[in-house]
């Protein structure tokens, strides 16, 4: 898994390289037009077009109906029988596509919350480090973080037993990427920190290794899997994305985004959805 992040996040991230410093909505709507070709592409080449294209006249048929035959009961409730057996089809039907898209969807998407989804850290601005201990692992008997110029540690570590976890407090002097080091008993870790408010991947979160947690974050390399360290966090802000004047979450941006853009090519790339 982590093989399959690393390259899909290469070709994330250098798709997204043109467009770091440009207002995100702009790199937003280029993934959200070649995602809804390849939408496209994988529906005509999945589905049956033949079939669905049938049970949409069929459904448009009992509209019709509906409005021919608007004084006459039976007939109204007959044609809206018909309209939903036939949705329920057309729902069967385009089943076979979504199961073949939604595991690259959500590859995709994965990597695309950690572009999109939060703010690099603003100079000046004081976030949590907090490192969590594995379950089973010993309580450390020494513990402390070391920043890199450009940042600060503004605390010493407090040790937080019911939680088997250890906090920082941490301050960011100057734009730039740097790497935190946690010494644990003689052992170093990292984690990777971004001030910069450019569209870069930056990833709240380093994991154990696992199936789920690269899934989940697969923006930073795992932890050892001897190192004993559930986890490292730093807490950056989140980001919204402005959509004509409209604030919202990157993800529903996205969605909006490549279905409109599908709808507007379906006709040139002969699809019927």
């Amino acid at each position: 898994m982590t093989l399959v992040n690393a390259v899909l996040g290469g070709l994330v991230t250098g798709l997204l390289y043109p467009f770091r410093t440009l207002p995100p909505i702009v790199g937003l709507l280029v993934v959200s037009f070649i995602t809804a070709i390849a939408m496209l592409v994988v529906f005509r080449a999945t589905s049956n077009q033949e079939r669905i294209a049938a049970v949409k006249r069929s459904i448009h048929a009992g509209l019709f109906e509906i409005r021919l035959f608007n004084d006459d009961l039976r007939q109204i409730l007959r044609s809206q029988i018909d309209i939903l057996r036939h949705n329920l089809t057309y729902l069967r039907l385009s089943l076979v596509p979504m199961v073949w898209m939604i595991v690259p969807l959500l590859l995709v998407v994965a990597q695309l919350q950690f572009h999109y989804g939060y703010r690099g850290l603003e100079p000046g601005r004081t976030v949590l480090v907090k490192v969590r201990l594995d379950a089973d692992a010993a309580a450390p008997r020494d513990i402390t973080l070391e920043a890199p110029v450009g940042m600060r540690v503004e605390t010493p570590a407090v040790w937080i037993p019911t939680l088997r976890e250890a906090a920082w407090r941490v301050v960011a002097e100057a734009p730039g990427d740097y790497d935190l080091s946690v010494h644990v008993d003689g052992r170093t870790f990292t984690k990777a920190v971004r001030t910069s408010d450019a569209v870069i991947p930056r990833s709240p979160v380093k994991l154990a290794p696992g199936f789920v947690n690269q899934l989940l974050y697969p923006a930073e390399a795992p932890l050892p899997a001897d190192s004993g360290l559930a986890s490292i966090e730093l807490t950056y802000p989140e980001r919204e994305i402005s959509l004509l004047g409209w604030e919202t979450h990157w993800l529903v941006a996205f969605f909006i985004l490549s279905i409109v853009i599908a709808f507007a090519l379906r006709n040139r790339f002969s699809v019927v959805l």
